[in-house]
Order: structure tokens, then sequence, then C-alpha cells
């Protein structure tokens, strides 16, 4: 049982702390509300997961061997990053009033920022070492499982905390403001793995 308590903890300390997908997810939910962001927070969670049991079933290995992937995984995630940022900072600030106005980013892009997202790498590779390093599959099908509820939970508390600041970001100049500072914490995101 302590296994799965210290697997626990490891994805909960891993997939709450502030980063990109969070820092979405926050975005999602004050912009475009909580029901609406539930596609970030569940692409997000199914792309971690792939990435995951892919770490763990033999994807590490091939980044031994290949270790230019992980640079190109790199520069791919800043890039994202810096658009995601400039995306933020240029927008209007006008919440959308009505259902159809409000859809939010997609199930394939909160997937896809998993696997651009050098944090979501990190956590893969480590929490894969400490908990499946010897290639037990079925530790690593557990972990995924473990990882997969916390990392739902986790993000799904991101996005409630940005609907929850919906009712104060009722003018435009509010929200402006709020994703300007977003973009900011996104481009600092990237510029810290620029000289990391």
């Amino acid at each position: 049982m302590t296994l799965y308590f210290s697997m626990a903890a490891f994805a909960l300390a891993s997939s709450i702390s502030p980063g990109p997908v969070n820092i979405v997810a926050l975005g999602a939910g004050a912009r475009h509300g909580l029901m609406a962001s539930m596609r970030h927070v569940s692409g997000a969670t199914l792309g971690f997961t792939v990435l995951l049991l892919a770490t763990g079933l033999g994807l590490y290995e091939a980044l031994l061997r290949w270790p230019q992937l992980i640079g190109m995984v790199r520069w791919a995630g800043i890039a994202f990053l810096l658009y995601l940022a400039w995306k933020l900072a240029a927008d209007d600030g006008a919440l959308p009033l009505d259902a159809a106005g409000a859809r939010g980013p997609s199930l394939l892009s909160g997937a896809a920022m998993q696997w651009l997202n050098p944090k979501a790498w990190l956590a893969a590779v480590s929490g894969m070492g400490a908990f499946a390093a010897d290639g037990d599959t079925a530790m690593v099908w557990e972990f995924a499982a473990i990882y997969f509820v916390v990392c739902w939970l986790s993000i799904f508390c991101w996005a409630w905390a940005g609907a929850r600041l919906r009712g104060y970001l009722s003018k435009p100049a509010r929200v402006r403001l709020l994703n300007r500072a977003m973009a900011g914490l996104l481009g600092a995101s990237a510029a810290w793995l620029l000289v990391s």
C-alpha cells in the first residue's frame, strides 16, 4: 500500500504544481467556464497518460539511443509555449456570453500540449524511473492508472479555480490583465527552458 501511496504523492506533486497545462486550464476556466474546459482537462490527462505509458513501455530506451529527439521535443515545446503566450497576450478579453461561444480548448490540443510540455516529459521519465525502472509491465500500468486519476483531478482543480474567477472577470480589461499575466508566465516558462 505504501508504494501506491508514494505513486499517488509523486503524481500529485507533479500534476498540481504550476505549469503550462495548468495555466491554460486556469485561463480556459476563467474565459469559457468549467464545462467548456473539460475537453482540455480530459485531453491533457489522456495525453499525459499515453506519454507516461509510452515512456514506461520503451520510449525511454529510444530517447537514450537517439538523444537528439529530446532536443527536438524541447524546441517544439518552447515554440508551443511562445505561441500560446502570444495568443493570450493578443486576446481582446471579451468573454463569450452564450454556450456556442464557450467552446474552450479542444481535447486534442490538451493532449498535444502534454507531448510538447517539457514538464510532462520530465515527470514521465522520472516517475517511470522511480517506480517501474525494472521493466515490470504490470507496475507501469498500475502507475499509469493512479497517475490518470490524480492528473485529471489536479488539472480539473485549475480549471475550477479559473471558473471561480469568471465572476470577477466580468470586464474585458480584467480578462486582458489575466491573459497577459498568464502569457507572461508561459513566456517565462519558455525562457527558463532556453537557459536550462
